[in-house]
């Protein structure tokens, strides 16, 4: 693991963090240290502030109390040394954009005018980026005409090109076949593992990305729990984050979870739907 991995500063440092928005309470009092290579997924029903710790994070939204830290430096928006997976979001069919120039963004959108210099190496880096995600073979097509996992796998690429020491992951998963979520389940946790990169990985399914989880941050009711996998998907914790009786089986290397209250399991939240978060 690169010497990032061992680093004694973590990736993320939040301390007392908080979170209201009016009378409603997202979560109070979380510290957690995130460290390097270390993948944490974040789970809970809508509107429990998921993607609100993501945008936290990214120096987009402010804690109502408390403090967080990115690689020993307040958060800040537009940090560098922060990649994003946002929700896949198909392109336009006649989005004109090729494959590698939707990469190459990764690398240079931040800079405005025209690019100067170095076009050699950037293409270098773009072709190394595209096979890493395996999407050399589409590499000039419009982005438009490729199917979701593939406009997925170079969201990825796009995400990695600056060799993040974090690596935000906003419900990468969704509407996803079985085939593209293992494989983009895998790249994240080959940068964790190979580059050092802690992953914050939201999600609401845990099961595809089971086998590399190394905690687990549940979200619910304005309550929190953070542990392994193991000790944070009981019945006992879920039943105490719901307020309500939750059933938990393991079974063939799943996890099943089950009577989470109608009102949570359908509930559309502010995250996704109002615009604040």
């Amino acid at each position: 693991m690169p010497d990032r991995a061992a680093s004694t500063t973590p990736a993320v440092r939040l301390r007392g963090a908080g979170l209201t928005f009016g009378r409603r309470t997202l979560w109070e009092g979380l510290d957690l240290d995130i460290a390097p290579g270390e993948f944490l997924a974040v789970l809970g029903p809508n509107g429990s502030g998921k993607t609100t710790l993501l945008r936290v994070l990214l120096g987009l939204q402010e804690l109502s109390e408390g403090t967080v830290e990115v690689s020993g430096r307040p958060a800040t928006r537009g940090s560098r040394l922060i990649g994003t997976i946002p929700q896949q979001k198909n392109f336009a069919d006649d989005t004109p954009l090729r494959a590698r120039d939707l990469v190459a963004l990764g690398l240079d959108g931040h800079r405005w005018g025209v690019r100067l210099g170095g076009r050699r190496a950037m293409q270098r880096r773009v072709d190394e980026l595209l096979e890493l995600v395996g999407a050399t073979g589409y590499a000039d097509r419009p982005v438009g005409q490729l199917s979701g996992g593939e406009q997925q796998r170079l969201r990825a690429a796009q995400a990695l090109a600056d060799d993040p020491r974090l690596l935000l992951c906003d419900e990468p998963l969704l509407s996803l076949d079985l085939h593209h979520q293992q494989a983009v389940s895998s790249l994240i946790h080959r940068q964790a593992c190979e580059q050092g990169s802690a992953v914050v990985f939201v999600t609401h399914e845990i099961n595809p990305v089971l086998d590399y989880v190394d905690r687990v941050l549940y979200l619910a009711g304005g309550r929190f729990h953070v542990g392994t996998p193991r000790e944070v998907m009981t019945s006992e914790v879920l039943s105490a984050l719901y307020g309500s009786p939750i059933d938990v089986f393991h079974a063939n290397g799943r996890i099943i979870v089950a009577g989470i209250p109608d009102a949570v399991a359908h509930h559309h939240g502010e995250e996704e739907h109002d615009g604040r978060f």
